[in-house]
């Protein structure tokens, strides 16, 4: 089933305990964040409402006992898109409760049992698919109708390899 504007939303407020993603597209080409991600390579400040409007979400999930959080795949050097979210986003999402860590794949010799798809999972039971062309434009949000086990195994795999944001970034400087 593919889900579109309240269908979507209301999937995703739905849950009770626990929101992760998996991220691992290199690039994210999303209309609403071009002007954004323009100003961020022209040099120019953050505004000071970057994100509000997520920021206020997971403020509201996190004062409901609801945690949140993702994985960030990342390979160096870090694409334009990458460095605009390390600067811009990931660190005020942080700042309103979501756990967000990074896992750095580029000296990876071994292979991760892990899929290059995008995905939310809700309370480990639920997972939604986000579809991408290679160029990172969304296509779709699909709700996946199987076992939620291999999922729940990814994000166990994601986590046990990744690290807190802040440690990431410290560790790069």
């Amino acid at each position: 089933m593919l889900l579109d504007g309240e269908d979507w939303r209301r999937v995703f407020d739905s849950f009770r305990g626990e929101a992760w993603r998996f991220e691992a597209q290199p690039t994210y080409t999303m209309p609403r964040e071009a002007e954004s991600v323009a100003r961020f390579l022209r040099g120019e400040p953050k505004p000071p409402d970057h994100n509000a409007r997520w920021h206020e979400r997971v403020r509201g999930y996190v004062a409901a006992k609801r945690w949140i959080g993702r994985v960030r795949v990342v390979r160096r050097p870090l694409t334009e898109y990458q460095r605009y979210q390390f600067a811009w986003g990931i660190p005020g999402n942080i700042a309103a409760g979501e756990d967000i860590r990074v896992l750095d794949v580029t000296d990876s010799d071994y292979g991760l049992p892990l899929t290059g798809q995008d995905w939310w999972m809700f309370d480990r039971s639920r997972v939604v698919h986000l579809n991408f062309r290679p160029d990172g434009t969304q296509i779709s949000r699909e709700l996946y109708e199987g076992d939620p086990g291999q999922h729940v195994e990814w994000q166990r795999v994601a986590m046990s390899h990744a690290v807190p944001f802040e440690e990431y970034v410290k560790a790069r400087r």
